[in-house]
């Protein structure tokens, strides 16, 4: 089904004048739908291939967005522009399920805008206070009762064993040309379970902490996290790495020139202050100690997955040319051997910062 066949489902404020792709993703597909009434939109269509069960993902929106809404109230704050809001379509549901995938739609936020690559420390460190915001608010929501989306999401032991599987069926024929590759992450998967195994508290977590999941408003401070499909029960380290990898990273994922690709501790420093400005008096010592590894084994994960992809010939990640995920886990990696030479610097400033 085409979006405009979508949208004759809707009661939509005004007619419809504009529908067109939105945004960066590498999963869902996104529109920005605005109507003659002044009235903007996002209409997406969820990925079959990364979400299963859509109903379960959609369960777990509706039930933090309202959780959240009840949060911001109480602080004095926008519900209409601090969290996402579902437009029901014209019967009630708050999606649709067709052959293609899962619709929905959110309300546009105006005047709030996402980056794709932190522009300084101010910024990443509004992003970073923005995510922990997120988890603050969420901090008496019982994470137990939110439903698993992507069973074994973070269990990073499980994807090395999906990836040593990969790398066997080579499915693509592409293993040969990426042997170093393979032996890089194989050479660091004793690492895997560590923080599976580190018996630290299950929170409510975002698990796609990226920088542009995070909207600015117009003086630059953080508004709305958004993208919640993999908002599911995890572990603190968990957010703070991924948001580390993708916003300590001084060039875009995608770099293919790896001289431009470094992992920069003032990022890293600016990231953690706002991040444990929001939450460090909820965390416990080990939760904090283990944010250093979070962003180890976060970029470690996503590269390992990039390469898997591209093993498996391209069926998960969009991609605009045949090496693209073979292009994003070698930038990972370079990153990953930068992140390891700073590991204890690291430790140093998380902890440093919750005496600040």
């Amino acid at each position: 089904m085409q979006p405009e066949s979508i949208l004759a489902l809707y009661a939509l404020e005004g007619a419809v004048t504009s529908v067109r792709p939105y945004g960066d993703g590498h999963i869902n597909y996104t529109f920005l739908v605005e109507t003659g009434a002044g009235g903007a939109y996002i209409l997406q269509r969820l990925s079959p291939a990364a979400f299963n069960a859509p109903e379960k993902v959609m369960e777990n929106v509706s039930r933090v967005t309202a959780y959240l809404r009840g949060v911001i109230a109480r602080r004095g704050g926008d519900p209409s522009r601090e969290t996402l809001e579902i437009i029901p379509l014209a019967d009630g549901r708050e999606y649709l399920l067709t052959d293609e995938g899962c619709w929905r739609m959110y309300r546009f936020i105006a005047g709030a805008r996402s980056y794709q690559q932190a522009e300084n420390e101010a910024v990443f460190r509004e992003a970073g206070r923005g995510f922990g915001r997120f988890m603050r608010d969420l901090a008496q929501y019982p994470a137990v009762t939110l439903h698993e989306t992507i069973p074994r999401f973070h269990d990073t032991e499980n994807r090395l064993t999906a990836f040593r599987a990969a790398a066997a069926r080579d499915t693509s024929g592409r293993a040969d040309g990426v042997r170093q590759e393979i032996a890089f992450v194989l050479e660091r998967g004793h690492r895997a379970g560590t923080l599976v195994s580190a018996g630290l508290p299950l929170r409510v977590t975002h698990n796609d902490t990226k920088l542009n999941n995070v909207l600015m408003d117009e003086q630059g401070r953080a508004l709305c996290v958004i993208d919640l499909d993999t908002v599911m029960p995890g572990l603190c380290a968990y957010d703070f790495g991924d948001s580390i990898r993708s916003g300590a990273n001084t060039a875009a994922e995608d770099e293919a020139d790896l001289s431009r690709v470094h992992f920069s501790l003032p990022m890293f420093r600016a990231y953690a202050e706002g991040y444990l400005g929001e939450t460090g008096d909820m965390l416990t010592g080990a939760e904090i100690d283990s944010l250093p590894l979070g962003a180890w084994m976060m970029t470690y994960e996503c590269g390992m997955r990039f390469l898997m992809d591209y093993l498996n010939g391209d069926t998960y990640y969009h991609t605009t040319y045949p090496t693209h995920n073979l292009t994003r886990a070698r930038n990972q990696f370079a990153l990953l051997v930068e992140m390891e030479r700073q590991e204890a610097a690291m430790l140093e400033i998380v902890r440093n910062a919750i005496k600040e």
